[in-house]
């Protein structure tokens, strides 16, 4: 594009006399201050010119012992840059970022490598994710984000490993972060369809509906969502109709008429009393 004409010829120009910065880049990758590094890396992360970047593979992955955190994160980022397109150039990192991996504090690092592991060696990442199950729920929202997107992955490559992650995800319901619930919740259930999880699935649903974290639009993929499973699975939403009806307490007329027109679906001898206590309240305020 014309605006950014001038940054490209910048780039060329830059490329073409590669031989005589090669020293400048390395300094750089060794600065004294961080921000100098961190910035170095992010640079190196958008070269693909193999030939500038074979020489700065070991101080590049130097820098992932790098005591700040964003210096750390954004060495990750530039060995997956480069393992992703040039893998000969590096072909030991996903055993360092393993390493690395094990060894780190920062969550965003941390995330960063494990979608490292994720999208260039799988089962080094399922085998991290199998050792440390029991600290997922430290692991971060973005990290867990990342997590559920690997298991609905490994599960539709073999969906004989589904079982061996369900009460991973189910734990992941209890998260503070409705984004991670909402992800928990489909994951969950597109893992099995027992009774018991998909009923912890659509109460995540509806807790979620009457959340003040979350807005309109997330809400009424929530809903969408449950109508999904009303036709899967209609006893147990059933037993969470009222739970519904508590959304019919948001201002948004979409959502109340959503939340309305499921519930009506949802009518049966054992709720229809409180369904109806319910809507003559509504009617009242």
């Amino acid at each position: 594009p014309p605006q950014h004409a001038h940054t490209h010829t910048r780039t060329r120009l830059f490329l073409r006399a590669w031989p005589f910065h090669s020293n400048a880049i390395l300094n750089d990758l060794k600065h004294p201050n961080e921000w100098v590094r961190g910035c170095t890396l992010r640079f190196l992360c958008k070269l693909n010119e193999p030939e500038i970047l074979e020489p700065l593979v070991p101080a590049i992955k130097g820098n992932l012992e790098d005591r700040t955190p964003f210096v750390r994160r954004n060495a990750v980022l530039c060995v997956y840059s480069i393992f992703r397109q040039y893998p000969d150039l590096i072909p030991d990192a996903p055993a360092d970022v393993e390493a690395f991996l094990k060894a780190e504090a920062d969550t965003s690092s941390r995330r960063n490598a494990f979608m490292m592991l994720f999208q260039c060696d799988l089962e080094r990442a399922v085998n991290y994710l199998v050792e440390n199950e029991e600290q997922a729920q430290k692991f971060g929202d973005s990290f867990q984000l990342v997590t559920l997107e690997l298991v609905r992955k490994v599960c539709r490559l073999n969906p004989q490993r589904k079982s061996a992650f369900s009460l991973l995800v189910y734990n992941m319901l209890s998260s503070k972060s409705p984004a991670v619930v909402y992800e928990a919740a489909w994951t969950l259930v597109s893992l099995t369809g027992a009774i018991a999880a998909v009923r912890a699935a659509a109460s995540a649903y509806t807790q979620l509906l009457t959340s003040s974290s979350s807005d309109n639009n997330i809400k009424l993929i929530v809903l969408g969502r449950l109508g999904a499973l009303r036709e899967r699975h209609m006893k147990v939403m059933q037993d969470l109709t009222m739970d519904l009806l508590r959304a019919l307490a948001t201002p948004n007329a979409d959502i109340r008429a959503k939340v309305l027109e499921i519930a009506m679906t949802l009518l049966a001898p054992k709720n229809i009393e409180e369904v109806v206590l319910a809507l003559k309240k509504e009617l009242n305020k």
